[in-house]
């Protein structure tokens, strides 16, 4: 599992997170795919696309994860 890290930011929203990570090659991609509920958040299915991911979380798709760190 990789990490991200906030560098004294807040949160990222869950669609700029997979654009940074790679996961997704746009933002309209990355919006598409959490729509369709193929993105989690600690395991649960996540569907706002905006969702605010603080430290501590970890997000997974397609069979990557990535846990936000401070």
């Amino acid at each position: 599992m990789e990490n991200f890290y906030l560098e004294s930011h807040p949160y990222v929203e869950l669609c700029d997170l997979l654009k940074l990570q790679g996961w997704c090659e746009s933002g309209a991609a990355a919006k598409a795919v959490i729509a369709e509920g193929l993105v989690q958040v600690d395991n649960q299915p996540e569907t706002r696309k905006r969702c605010k991911i603080t430290a501590g979380k970890v997000v997974s798709f397609n069979g990557e994860s990535v846990r936000v760190e401070e």
